[in-house]
């Protein structure tokens, strides 16, 4: 179908059941229509009227298991309603991407090699999954695509496993009939990231884009973790997710986050194992004094938030399974007063501590209409709210107070991952 016949489609409100299925939420619907009428025309403007089609990728957000995965622990997540948006057409023989007015260089499919002078880069990604597709015998060729995102970068929903999972849906949808499983291209993404952009990401959050929803991951064996798809309707629980922004920064905390793996492998070593997954809890508990000694307080701690939190997910995945929402708000809690205390990643510096703020007046505004936690790796950015549908434009009115207009993201939860739309 032309570019210009699916913008008028838009226009005339052809879409909204469609917009609707996808954001969970009337009041988006008009702004979402907007957002695709002005996607096709930038399409438009760059290339022209080509037969286009439309696909669509989520963001996603942690709900429990926090910093377990790099432990071959397991986790919780689920996919929002802020995504990643692409007009895609056919060309032959190279890729061709501009990404909210960036130009990335193109990239021809007879020369996917990684390069060591592009690694941190988009063209990276997008060369390391059409070269991880040719490996795996699929089929590869060139497009043409317009790509504009409202997942926050820096937020804690990984806007960077968004791109990456968009790069393979698309491929999978112009050249292979749709026909890659989520999985695969979570893992083709994984692959892209690793190996061509140079980053040890985990698989988390490319599954969690890719496949929609909520799912659960068991990491034990990391080479093929269990993805299990819960298949639950979270809008049946009449909560909202909200993200709010309490605009601290990330810069100059990589020591901090390297420290908490680089911890939890010390107590691991001290049984002779490589991640605590290996360890026998009971035997931790046994020799804690000892491990005291050798690894020192917080190394403790932080084991201890791993054994605990671990089966943490366990206990929520079976609450949501069994529709005891207030279980899984308990849990919700629990956890993230254990990475307050025990993982200790909700600051970096005891004079600065927005995140601390926000989670007691938070506590202070819901009461009994909601539970918060720290949200992703930590130390700065973003807290999660599980909050009662109808009490969510008061929480967003009052945080807003403090940390300013648009800082709470009110989301929802998709049922969809990662798909081709139109």
């Amino acid at each position: 179908m032309k570019a210009e016949q699916i913008k008028k489609g838009f226009i005339d409100k052809n879409y909204d059941s469609l917009l609707l299925d996808l954001y969970e939420d009337e009041d988006r619907i008009e702004k979402q229509n907007q957002r695709y009428i002005k996607m096709l025309e930038k399409y438009i403007a760059y290339y022209g009227n080509d037969d286009v089609e439309i696909y669509n990728t989520p963001g996603r957000s942690e709900v429990c298991g926090n910093h377990t995965d790099h432990q071959h622990g397991c986790v919780v997540a689920a996919s929002v309603n802020l995504d990643a948006i692409a007009a895609v057409s056919y060309q032959k023989d190279k890729v061709s991407i501009i990404s909210d007015q960036f130009f990335l260089k193109d990239i021809y499919i007879d020369d996917l090699h990684l390069k060591e002078d592009e690694k941190g880069t988009s063209e990276a990604l997008v060369r390391g999954i059409l070269s991880r597709f040719q490996q795996l015998g699929h089929q590869i060729g060139g497009f043409k695509a317009y790509i504009t995102s409202d997942v926050m970068i820096g937020a804690g929903l990984s806007s960077s496993a968004v791109f990456e999972v968009m790069i393979a849906t698309i491929l999978s949808g112009l050249y292979n009939e749709q026909k890659i499983a989520p999985e695969e291209l979570a893992k083709i993404a994984q692959y892209a990231e690793n190996v061509y952009f140079g980053k040890p990401c985990g698989l988390m959050d490319q599954c969690a884009c890719a496949f929609g929803g909520l799912i659960t991951i068991d990491f034990k064996d990391i080479t093929q973790p269990l993805i299990e798809n819960l298949q639950i309707d979270f809008s049946a629980f009449h909560h909202s997710l909200c993200i709010v922004d309490t605009k601290g920064s990330h810069s100059d905390l990589t020591d901090e986050y390297a420290a908490i793996p680089s911890e939890m492998k010390k107590v691991a070593h001290f049984f002779g194992k490589e991640v605590l997954r290996e360890v026998d809890e009971a035997a931790f508990y046994e020799h804690l004094c000892t491990i005291k000694e050798k690894c020192g307080d917080r190394p403790v701690l932080r084991a201890i938030h791993y054994f605990n939190e671990n089966k943490r997910v366990v206990q929520l995945v079976e609450a949501l399974k069994e529709n005891r929402f207030e279980d899984f708000k308990r849990i919700i809690q629990l956890s993230g007063n254990s990475s307050f205390k025990y993982l200790q990643n909700v600051y970096a510096d005891a004079a600065h501590q927005s995140m601390s703020l926000a989670l007691a007046l938070s506590e202070m505004i819901l009461k009994d209409n909601g539970v918060c936690r720290i949200h992703g790796g930590g130390f700065a950015g973003t807290i999660q709210v599980f909050v009662e549908d109808a009490q969510a434009s008061i929480y967003k009115e009052e945080i807003e107070k403090i940390f300013g207009d648009g800082s709470c993201h009110r989301l929802k939860i998709r049922k969809q991952g990662s798909i081709r739309m139109i």
